[in-house]
């Protein structure tokens, strides 16, 4: 099927995404196909640890102006993965 990495886009850094590290809770860019499952072995796969808890959301789309212009960003997936105690993904 779908390769992990397919599945996994990218890890999130924003401010909630750190305090959410706090909590042992990353935030991913997922691809808009994948369902919990799919994330959460995929998380497993890569990173090496254990994933108690996965919670996703669809963020829509919104239109912005450029200049004169309106244009669409496109919508896109995210994904909130809980880990188990004592496990941590290293951030770069």
């Amino acid at each position: 099927m779908y390769s992990p990495y397919d599945i996994i886009k990218t890890l999130i850094h924003s401010e909630k995404g750190t305090r959410l590290e706090e909590g042992g809770c990353y935030q991913f860019l997922v691809a808009k196909s994948a369902t919990k499952i799919d994330i959460r072995n995929a998380i497993e796969k890569i990173y090496k640890v254990k994933v108690t808890d996965v919670n996703s959301i669809i963020v829509r789309s919104k239109m912005t102006r450029v200049r004169t212009q309106l244009c669409k960003q496109p919508g896109w997936k995210k994904a909130y993965v809980k880990l188990a105690p004592c496990q941590k993904i290293e951030v770069k």
